[in-house]
């Protein structure tokens, strides 16, 4: 368990970090949910190219029709006796919006509710500000949790959101549905999303301690991963290696290729809230709920007994980070509720080079290397997009198309695109034009 001491002299903990015995998996049509098998698969993940994994499935050519038609029928059904925005657990959605014509409830009276100066300065803002909403989409499902990571936008141009029990599969040029992934119990929820830097492979974390493997183009669960018993809430891919990191504050890395998987641990004295390696693969940052920063060396067969390169204190919980993808050794992270800084700190000398107050709590940041500027999610009181110069730190603009703290920001491959997701139930698609 979690909060047990780790040894090889242990048969129980061993197995705990084994992946499962085999289970069947069912294909899915293309109309069909991506349905989760009731088990892990014991067979490691196999990466021959590009565009991902093969794995060798056995199972009765009966047993396989027999489920695949059952699914097919209870999806049928379902989807005949679906209500429009229901409130029952484990339901999801993604419905673009179609601005003036909008029939979801409350979006036109939204819209109506500004005054005329309110108007106006939006319209004057929308037409100078860099950031132009492209597409805004109507969310169902979304957590209202700071602490979890529930968006990412793959080099193969795919979106994963994650959305009560389902992560829904978006393709990021045509901002078109193409399926979702769903857990095999309603009970649970995702709580952490992370595509592979090449090829089709997410990993998702669940609510219950779970770090899934599924290949989106077979549309196959390819394993489950155990050895944490609290949400995972941050995933994060170096090559071969996952790390994921949970409400207890354990980390755990994942060599996907073999069978016994887990491989290392380190820890944290409170929840790990998000998970960054370095763009050269070198250095691994954690963030805690306790205000904690920590960077770790490329180890990944460490121990509970290993210490970090160095560990960097703030105010309150670290979630928004990200490295600087232009400067070795530079991260960039941005305060809660209680600090509300933005700091970019040299990690090789554990200082803040540069720095800038917001006054509002920082929910996500992005680097823009395009323009060699920095953008940040905020929450009360305007719930805006920041857009910051660098290295000077000096506010750009601001950008307003939330009502909710905006939890999550994810860029396109082409740094061309933002993706932002809010509290608010609203997400917006922005393209950058400066």
């Amino acid at each position: 368990m979690e909060n047990l001491t780790f040894s090889s002299s242990s048969s129980f903990e061993e197995d705990l970090f084994k992946t499962p015995d085999h289970a069947t998996t069912i294909a899915a049509t293309s109309e069909m949910p991506f349905s989760a098998c009731a088990s892990g698969v014991s067979n490691p993940v196999r990466f021959t190219g590009r565009r991902t994994s093969h794995v060798n499935y056995t199972q009765a050519r009966s047993q396989f029709r027999h489920h695949l038609l059952s699914k097919q029928k209870l999806f049928s059904e379902m989807k005949a006796n679906e209500k429009p925005k229901s409130s029952h657990l484990g339901y999801s959605a993604m419905e673009i919006c179609e601005k003036g014509t909008c029939t979801v409830k409350g979006c036109q009276e939204k819209n109506t509710t500004k005054s005329v100066v309110q108007k106006t300065l939006t319209s004057i803002r929308e037409e100078f500000a860099p950031f132009h909403s492209a597409v805004r989409l109507h969310i169902t499902g979304l957590r209202n949790d700071y602490y979890l990571n529930l968006l990412d936008w793959s080099y193969e141009n795919l979106i994963a959101f994650g959305l009560n029990s389902s992560a829904h599969i978006w393709d990021g040029e045509s901002c078109g549905a193409l399926g979702r992934i769903d857990l095999s119990s309603s009970s649970k929820y995702i709580s952490s999303v992370s595509w592979i830097k090449e090829g089709a492979c997410l990993a998702v974390g669940t609510s219950d301690g779970e770090v899934q493997l599924w290949d989106i183009e077979t549309k196959k669960r390819l394993r489950n991963m155990l050895g944490h018993v609290s949400v995972v809430g941050a995933l994060n891919w170096n090559q071969h290696i996952l790390t994921s990191g949970s409400r207890l504050g354990f980390i755990h890395h994942h060599d996907v290729r073999i069978p016994e998987h887990h491989i290392g641990t380190a820890r944290h004295k409170q929840a790990i809230c998000s998970l960054k390696w370095s763009p050269s693969g070198h250095l691994l940052a954690s963030g805690s709920s306790d205000g904690a920063l920590n960077i770790w060396p490329n180890d990944p067969g460490a121990t509970m007994q290993s210490k970090p390169i160095t560990s960097l204190l703030h105010a309150t919980s670290v979630k928004a980070m990200n490295w600087c993808p232009w400067i070795s050794d530079t991260l960039g992270v941005g305060g809660g509720m209680k600090d509300g800084c933005v700091r970019v700190w040299d990690v090789s000398s554990g200082t803040v080079i540069h720095s800038a107050e917001t006054s509002s709590q920082i929910c996500s940041l992005l680097w823009l290397p395009q323009t060699k500027e920095l953008v940040t999610g905020h929450g009360l009181p305007k719930h805006q997009l920041t857009l910051w110069n660098y290295p000077s730190l000096t506010q750009v603009t601001e950008i307003y198309g939330h009502r909710g703290r905006v939890l999550h920001l994810a860029m396109s491959p082409d740094q061309r695109k933002i993706f932002s997701s809010a509290a608010d139930g609203m997400a917006n698609v922005w393209e950058y034009h400066k």
